[in-house]
């Protein structure tokens, strides 16, 4: 056996319409997801046994199905069973809910196999929160060129160019790697980038380059309610340089204060007053969630 195998949380997951073990869950090697990466996935935080952002995940779960071209195998209500179950009994107070679906076992060919059953899975992750002590220094993040393919829109299990980015900056001893398409910002390996000049935030338009994370619209509504000017354009690498306060935002790191960007700081190097807006914004929006204090 796999040392791996013993390691592995007794935690339930759903696959195909049970619930099993997670060491026990097995999967044919002719799955399209195994053989080419050909699925999606997506990632719900829950914090106190609570979904956050719920709704906003599983639509974007349908469209990068669209995409693909997958039939969506279940109806929104289905899909918040399936992750409440999940939560339910899972031993960790906050969590990641991962939800996959690929497009089947076939015989392997490049084309899109059709008529069978796409392959469903989900499981849970303990969600652990930044520590204070990291959230009042600030972390420090390195560059690198986006190498990645033309569709970062879809949030596809095809990883191996986040993968790749990510472990730029953990050989650099950083927290992310904040990416750059012809001199134009982009996103970072597994997070979406935003800038603070003169107060005002401001982030990429998320078209096909850039993934549009749940926290797009979230963080423009904590915006709008802290009067926070807030807009979406291109935004070049010297502007990132130059910001006063630059932050990553995601479903585990919520909002992440970047103080210092290939060694050098940004701003003042320390977390600024935007971030510490929105990140208490951010901590009322869970509360107002059903998030205990």
């Amino acid at each position: 056996m796999h040392p791996l195998a013993t390691a592995l949380p007794e935690s339930l997951c759903y696959l195909d319409g049970a619930f099993t073990p997670l060491g026990q869950a097995k999967v044919s090697v002719l799955d399209r997801g195994f053989i080419f990466g050909d699925g999606i996935y997506e990632v719900v935080p829950a914090y106190d046994g609570h979904l956050f952002c719920f709704d906003e995940h599983i639509a974007r779960l349908g469209r990068s199905l669209a995409e693909l071209q997958i039939t969506n195998p279940h109806t929104a209500a289905q899909w918040r069973a399936i992750a409440q179950q999940l939560v339910d009994q899972a031993a960790a107070p906050s969590v990641a809910v991962y939800f996959q679906v690929t497009r089947g076992v076939a015989p392997r060919d490049h084309a899109m196999t059709q008529g069978i059953t796409p392959t469903v899975f989900a499981m849970v992750n303990p969600l652990k929160p930044v520590p204070d002590a990291v959230r009042a220094k600030g972390v420090a993040c390195v560059t690198a060129e986006d190498f990645r393919w033309q569709k970062a829109h879809i949030k596809s299990t095809s990883l191996l160019g986040a993968v790749l980015a990510r472990q730029i900056s953990v050989e650099a001893g950083a927290t992310e790697t904040i990416m750059f398409r012809d001199d134009a910002l982009s996103e970072a390996s597994s997070s979406n980038v935003w800038i603070v000049k003169g107060g005002r935030l401001a982030g990429p338009v998320p078209d096909q380059l850039v993934l549009k994370g749940i926290r797009y619209d979230l963080l423009q509504r904590l915006c709008r309610e802290a009067g926070i000017p807030y807009e979406l354009r291109r935004v070049t690498r010297e502007e990132v340089f130059g910001a006063d306060e630059l932050m990553l935002s995601s479903a585990s790191k919520e909002v992440l204060p970047v103080t210092t960007l290939d060694g050098l700081p940004i701003g003042t190097g320390r977390p600024g007053p935007i971030y510490d807006a929105l990140y208490a914004a951010y901590q009322q929006a869970k509360r107002q969630n059903g998030v205990s204090s």
